[in-house]
């Protein structure tokens, strides 16, 4: 892991989740950080009557360098000489280029906010982040906005068992799990056997072998639901991370349903490492 990707709305989750990305790079090698603003110019509809003022793209690309100069150097103090903080400002909506901008910055792992609350707050100040996590290839770390750092000994890998081959990310995994050198819980939450299938003893060997140099500990655990079932398991256990692989939906659920993973974004407070599929 090199570099770290921290998007930012100058908000106080915000500054928590780059705060968080400091520690993880001086403890796992990451030797540049790139604070991230993405602003978008509202460009007004012809003969559509608005009350929003004219804003001059001038002005707003101003405030924005401004912001992230201001963010780097309350940062900088925490900051050790081998890791270089730098800043990136763009006229663009997030969720729609965060990919081209983690190739151009070489990016590892975008390390991002969230707030937990309010419905309003979840829809404010979270729906950035969890688009990134629907939109992005690249890992995220979604940083709870009361989280603090500690170093990562013990992680809970949520999974469903279900078509592990296809549809895990497996170098990504290996990769941080390779980085952490943490104990590893394959945790499956299901109820009544719903999700039981003939296949699951066979995706469980599967999974287990993949793993197997990690030593992983498989936990079966009955609750009707599953992120109050993740969150009190990692609870109990004192995680450090939970790992979880968000499957695609279909349109009209993406549109009108949450999806579990960003029901445990919303929740949780411990970290969570979002690999895509």
């Amino acid at each position: 892991m090199k570099t770290i990707l921290v998007p930012t709305d100058f908000s106080d989750t915000a500054y928590n989740a780059a705060v968080y990305a400091i520690s993880l790079a001086t403890n796992y090698g990451a030797t540049r950080i790139v604070l991230y603003h993405a602003y978008e110019l509202i460009v007004p509809i012809p003969d559509v009557p608005t009350m929003i003022p004219m804003v001059n793209p001038d002005d707003l690309k101003e405030a924005s360098l401004e912001g992230l100069e201001k963010m780097r150097n309350e940062l900088k103090d925490l900051v050790p000489p081998e890791i270089t903080l730098v800043t990136r400002a763009d006229n663009t909506l997030l969720a729609a280029t965060i990919e081209d901008v983690c190739k151009t910055e070489e990016v590892d792992i975008i390390v991002m906010g969230i707030t937990g609350g309010t419905k309003l707050e979840e829809v404010l100040v979270g729906s950035n982040t969890i688009d990134v996590v629907k939109t992005t290839s690249y890992p995220v770390l979604v940083v709870p906005g009361g989280a603090m750092f500690r170093p990562i000994g013990k992680i809970v890998f949520a999974t469903d068992l279900q078509k592990i081959v296809e549809s895990t990310p497996i170098s990504q995994l290996t990769r941080f799990l390779d980085l952490f050198n943490a104990e590893v819980h394959v945790l499956n939450i299901d109820h009544n056997n719903k999700n039981f299938s003939s296949d699951t003893p066979y995706e469980t060997l599967l999974l287990d072998t993949i793993l197997e140099k990690y030593n992983p500990v498989f936990h079966f655990v009955d609750d009707k639901e599953i992120v109050e079932g993740i969150m009190n398991f990692a609870d109990a256990n004192r995680a450090d991370l939970i790992i979880t692989i968000p499957k695609k939906h279909g349109l009209f659920e993406t549109l009108f349903k949450r999806s579990r993973t960003s029901k445990l974004a919303y929740q949780t407070h411990i970290p969570l490492l979002a690999l895509r599929e």
